[in-house]
C-alpha cells in the first residue's frame, strides 16, 4: 500500500526509507527520531509492521505541532488547510507572502503546512532572526485540499495511540533509548553549505553528536545514522571516527536537482551508518541476507 506522506519537505528519506528498513531488527519495540522532519522512516515503518510505538522530536517547534495535529487532530488540520487554499485563488503570490507574514508572527501549525505545500522546491529556508523566508513556486498552488486530507488523515491513522511527539534538543531523546528500541538520526549534514545553513533552526556540533554517538555505543543502543553523502566528485561531511565502530553502507539516492538545474548529470549518493549493537541483534535475530544487501558504492 502507499504511504501517505502530508508534510513535503527537502531532503525527506521517503525514496531511501524502503532500503533503510532493512535494517530494523524484527524485535524493534520503539523507532526514535531525534531529527524528526518529514518523518519518512516512522511512517515507512507504521506501514510495514516494523516497529510498534514512535518518538518524533525536532527542535522545529511549529513543525512539531503540525505533526501533532496531523495525528490526533487530522480533520482540523485538513479543514484549516483547505480554506488556506481556496482563499489563495486569484491573488496566490500575494496571498502566499501574507500567509508567511502571519507564520512568523504566530508559528500556526497550519500557516506551515500551506507553506510547505507552495514553497519552491518544499525547502524550509531560515533567515538569520529564524523567520521562514523561502519565496513560492509560482508554477503550482500546492496540493489539492482533497489530496491533502487523505495524506493527513493516512499518516494519522498509522501513527495515532503510539507515537509521542517532543520538540527538545536531540541528546535528551537519545537519553531515553533503550535496548529494545531503534533511533534512527537523520541530522543536518556538515560541510553542505559554506555558510551557514538556512535549512535549520540550530547546527549541529560534529564533536558533540561524536560524544554522543560513543555514548549510545557504550549503552548498547541500537542506531542508524544518515550523515553525509556525495554528489559526483564532491563529498559532503567529515568523516567520522573509526572508534564509533560503525558499518557504513551507500544508498544510490538518484540524479542530483541541483546538479540538473546547472547542466550536469550527477548522482547523489547518501551515506548510512549502522552501529554496533544493531549489526549484533541483526545477526542474531534474522541475518542480512546477500540479496537484501545493499549495493557498495
Amino acid at each position: 500500500m502507499r504511504i501517505p506522506h502530508p508534510i513535503p519537505y527537502q531532503g525527506s528519506k521517503r525514496q531511501l526509507a524502503p532500503a533503510i528498513l532493512n535494517f530494523l531488527p524484527t524485535d524493534t519495540v520503539r523507532l526514535i527520531e531525534p531529527f524528526a522532519g518529514s518523518a519518512a522512516l516512522s511512517l515507512a515503518a507504521a506501514q510495514h509492521g516494523k516497529a510498534k510505538q514512535f518518538v518524533l522530536n525536532d527542535l522545529n517547534t511549529p513543525l512539531i505541532r503540525l505533526w501533532d495535529a496531523i495525528i490526533h487532530r487530522p480533520n482540523w488540520i485538513a479543514e484549516l488547510y483547505d480554506q488556506l487554499w481556496r482563499m489563495q485563488i486569484g491573488r496566490e503570490r500575494r496571498f502566499y507572502d501574507l500567509v508567511r507574514t502571519r507564520f512568523n508572527r504566530t508559528h500556526q501549525p497550519y500557516y506551515l503546512l500551506y507553506l510547505l505545500a507552495r514553497c519552491v522546491k518544499a525547502a524550509v529556508r531560515y533567515n538569520h532572526q529564524g523567520e521562514f523566508n523561502q519565496s513560492p513556486d509560482n508554477r503550482r498552488r500546492g496540493k489539492q485540499p482533497h489530496a491533502m486530507r487523505i495524506e493527513i488523515e493516512g499518516a494519522s491513522a498509522l501513527l495515532r495511540d503510539r507515537t509521542q511527539v517532543f520538540m527538545y534538543d536531540y541528546k535528551r531523546i537519545l537519553a531515553m533509548a533503550g535496548e529494545t528500541d531503534v533511533v534512527y538520526l537523520d541530522p543536518p549534514y556538515q560541510g553542505v553549505c559554506a555558510q551557514r545553513d538556512s535549512r535549520y533552526i540550530k547546527p549541529i556540533v560534529f564533536d558533540e553528536l561524536v560524544g554522543e554517538l560513543q555514548c549510545l555505543n557504550e549503552r548498547g543502543i541500537s542506531f542508524i545514522l544518515s550523515y553525509d553523502g556525495a554528489t559526483g566528485a564532491k563529498k559532503f561531511g567529515r568523516d567520522l571516527p573509526v572508534s564509533l565502530r560503525l558499518q557504513q553502507l551507500c544508498l544510490n539516492a538518484g540524479r542530483s536537482t541541483q546538479s540538473t538545474l546547472l547542466g550536469r548529470s550527477e548522482i547523489t549518493v547518501e551515506s548510512i551508518y549502522l552501529s554496533l549493537a544493531l549489526r549484533d541483534r541483526l545477526e542474531r535475530n534474522e541475518p542480512v541476507k546477500s540479496s537484501m544487501q545493499l549495493a557498495l558504492f
